[in-house]
């Protein structure tokens, strides 16, 4: 069993540093925490007084370790799994971990710490909160993000869903169709990338890989990929952006070069949003069945914690997808 002392000779520092940096009882260096915290998690230590107290009681308590402030996305889904944790009687404990390895650290070792009873996570590119929480054997499901299988794990199916929206612009007579795709490393932007790809194969368009560029999850990198389109020799007539952010980047970036939508070119995208149908043009996009998803990633933790060496459990929730008129076909 790892003790103190362990964590103390990993970290360069005496026993009584640690238990400081756990407890809060002195102020020590912004560098000793993290040397500290960083020999935590690679041992996999867990305080002992903590450990009796999970093993003999409930708190009753979910944490929630998502990134939601800047994407109204998971915004939703924070609010469809706060509603089912209180209809099964549980606090939901909710902490934004900015898509930030480290904090996502942090804040995943300052929720069990808390005793909470599982914790929903929807982590974040190179996570450094997964050994972590396996290693302290939390009861844990990953929320939209499919990081690993040694985990349970809720999401939507994006492969395919994303390949019926690009075979909705290919069966409109479009040819040359731009890509906005995520952050690099998530599973949802390769199977989104996957979908696009299989779409143009199965259509027999070749792919050119400078229609495909990297719109960084977020509305500004996006519309600066959407302006890098625009200005290709040949242009895209049609794009699709991987989530709701990029879409809005996507659609700064038209109106700016004055390209009418869906004229001069059809625009779609992942993610629908309470006001799309409000744009002009309204738009086409690929909806995620938040609520269900909230409700299932909290049904699949109860069902972990209750049985906590069941075999992991992947389950994929289908979308729908919202024809309006900016694919240029209503």
């Amino acid at each position: 069993m790892v003790t103190m002392d362990d964590v103390a000779s990993r970290a360069g520092v005496s026993s009584s540093t640690v238990s400081h940096v756990l407890n809060g009882t002195r102020k020590v260096s912004p560098a000793t925490v993290q040397a500290v915290q960083r020999a935590i998690q690679e041992l996999g230590y867990i305080p002992n007084t903590l450990a009796r107290s999970l093993a003999r009681s409930s708190t009753s308590t979910i944490g929630v370790a998502i990134s939601a402030l800047s994407n109204h996305y998971f915004s939703e889904t924070v609010h469809a799994i706060e509603t089912e944790c209180a209809r099964h009687g549980y606090m939901m404990l909710f902490v934004d971990t900015h898509d930030d390895p480290e904090q996502e650290l942090r804040v995943v070792t300052a929720l069990h710490h808390r005793r909470v009873d599982g914790i929903l996570l929807a982590p974040s590119t190179g996570s450094l909160a997964l050994h972590y929480l396996q290693a302290n054997e939390v009861p844990t499901v990953l929320v939209d993000r499919m990081m690993s299988p040694q985990f349970d794990q809720v999401g939507v199916e994006n492969t395919l869903s994303t390949q019926a929206l690009i075979t909705h612009l290919i069966e409109h007579g479009h040819r040359r169709i731009g890509f906005i795709a995520g952050r690099a490393g998530l599973g949802t932007t390769d199977e989104r990338v996957a979908g696009y790809r299989a779409a143009l194969q199965a259509a027999g368009v070749d792919f050119d890989p400078q229609l495909l560029v990297n719109g960084g999850s977020n509305s500004e990198p996006a519309r600066v990929a959407t302006a890098q389109l625009l200005a290709l020799p040949v242009p895209p007539t049609a794009i699709m952006a991987g989530n709701n952010l990029m879409t809005l980047g996507a659609m700064h970036a038209l109106r700016d070069a004055q390209v009418e939508v869906p004229g001069q070119m059809a625009l779609v995208g992942f993610d629908d949003f309470d006001w799309a149908d409000f744009f002009v043009p309204r738009l086409t996009l690929i909806a995620q069945p938040v609520q269900e998803l909230g409700a299932r990633a909290v049904h699949r933790l109860l069902q972990r914690m209750a049985s906590p060496q069941a075999p992991p459990e992947t389950v994929r929730l289908a979308p729908s997808l919202q024809l309006r008129n900016s694919c240029g076909c209503l």
